[in-house]
């Protein structure tokens, strides 16, 4: 821009005057830091995306797998139900042709937003190269009203579910199909910001600060008694173990309270503030009231639910089984299947035998899986971020700062893990643990870890100044 020629060479103070120099560096920072926040975006766009193309690569062979659930079962009854075996059909191929229609939608957005992140990266590196002022103020409000991803909407595919066949309602009772779920998943960026514990250091020997014994009976096959343990708002702990009840202890030991369950409590934790536990036998998941009624929030179909946990989000994760087959399934309070988890992009089941689940405080859904000796983590879009084998018939928990915290029952150890399940180190008290099954996060740098056979649950403090 123009400048006044009596600026530079008299003392002239009719009106102010900056250097050059100094406005470009100030619209470089501008510009710079705006850049910054858009490449940080890229990231997970550019993983969103890799994801939606593996669907879309594999989205035959789901499809497949459910027709041929179908025909399966149409071929149970024959001719009789040969017109409604078409009907589901074309119902699943309009399901595909809405789902593929979603998907590279999706994909094609994803792949535009990439594109104008380039695009502004681009035009921030010719900016720095030119130093051209001008174009550096006009590009400011374009950079900055440049949006980045805030929510993702996220495709289950859908599921078969068979019913009893009655000749005179076959529609009904043939079987149905569910249509996939749309869930908007939340992307701002402090969502999931991590939380940290000043000062805060992993005990070079972690100490025993408290011990309860819980009194569950031991079972005559393998002589385990303790099994799982959730804590309250108010720092009690539910346990439960051999024998149809569920106890309540304070830290120091006392047994505050008592319900009697149609089950053995293997399963348990809280939500909304009361305790809930999978009935594995009658494949329901129950809650105790206020009231120490047993109330049922919801079935879960052919399938058994075994490892159960509350998210962030107000839903109820629940590891299912049936015959060989092994999910996560992510509930609403009143039992509406929000999420499925249960297969890898590349169409291979992700799970042998899922026992225990915990969310993590990034958003990950982290399963212990007795078969295959590992604990198997996934993003909260059901993508696989990572697996640490070695732990045998394990629990899993995380704290406050995102560890990651595994027992081993034959092991006689803990195995502590950062929120990538990088191994950190062991966590043996002084004294040692025994055939450690269960756990929880008491706060504090504290857990509480159940021996399985002694029924002997320890207060252990891990963390210290």
């Amino acid at each position: 821009a123009p400048i006044c020629i009596l600026c530079v060479s008299i003392k002239h103070k009719s009106h102010e005057m900056s250097e050059l120099s100094d406005k470009i560096e100030e619209l470089l920072k501008v510009i710079a830091k705006e850049n910054d926040r858009l490449q940080s975006s890229k990231n997970e766009l550019e993983k969103i995306l890799d994801h939606t193309a593996k669907m879309l690569s594999s989205i035959s062979s789901y499809y497949k797998q459910r027709k041929d659930e179908v025909t399966a079962r149409g071929e149970e009854w024959h001719k009789q139900i040969e017109e409604t075996v078409k009907k589901l059909h074309q119902e699943l191929d309009d399901m595909q042709k809405e789902h593929e229609a979603v998907l590279q939608k999706q994909k094609k957005e994803f792949e535009e937003l990439i594109g104008k992140v380039d695009e502004m990266n681009g035009k921030t590196v010719k900016l720095q190269k030119s130093k051209n002022v001008k174009e550096m103020q006009s590009f400011v409000p374009v950079i900055q009203n440049r949006q980045t991803l805030n929510e993702v909407s996220q495709y289950s595919f859908p599921t078969f579910y068979e019913c009893k066949i009655d000749p005179n309602y076959l529609q009904t009772y043939f079987g149905c199909v569910e249509k996939m779920q749309v869930k908007k998943m939340s992307l701002l960026e402090n969502e999931f910001k991590e939380r940290e514990l000043p000062g805060r250091r992993i005990s070079e020997i972690p100490t025993v600060t408290s011990v309860i014994d819980t009194g569950f009976p031991a079972n005559e096959k393998n002589k385990n008694r303790l099994y799982n343990m959730a804590v309250t708002d108010d720092n009690k702990v539910w346990m439960g173990g051999e024998g149809r009840e569920l106890k309540l202890f304070d830290l120091q030991g006392h047994l505050c309270h008592t319900v009697s369950i149609i089950c053995n409590g293997f399963y348990i934790c809280m939500y909304n503030k009361q305790v809930v536990y999978s009935d594995t036998l009658n494949k329901a998941v129950r809650m105790i009231s206020d009231t120490d009624t047993v109330v049922t929030m919801f079935t879960t179909g052919d399938w058994k639910p075994y490892g159960v946990t509350s998210a962030a989000s107000g839903d109820l994760l629940v590891c299912l089984r049936k015959d060989d087959q092994s999910k996560v399934v992510r509930y609403s309070s009143t039992g509406t299947v929000l999420q499925e988890i249960q297969y890898d992009s590349q169409c291979q089941p992700l799970y042998k035998e899922a026992a225990y689940v915990t969310e993590n405080v990034n958003g990950d859904i982290i399963v212990t899986d007795w078969e295959k000796k590992a604990v198997i983590a996934l993003d909260r879009l059901g993508i696989f971020r990572y697996s640490y084998s070695g732990v045998s018939y394990s629990t899993v928990t995380t704290d406050y700062v995102g560890h990651v915290i595994v027992t081993d029952v034959n092991g006689d150890m803990i195995h502590l893990l950062d929120r990538d399940g990088r191994f950190l180190r062991y966590i043996i008290p002084d004294g040692g643990i025994k055939v450690p099954r269960c756990m929880c996060i008491l706060g504090d740098g504290e857990m509480m870890v159940g021996e399985c056979m002694t029924g002997i649950a320890k207060r252990i403090k891990y963390l210290e100044e």
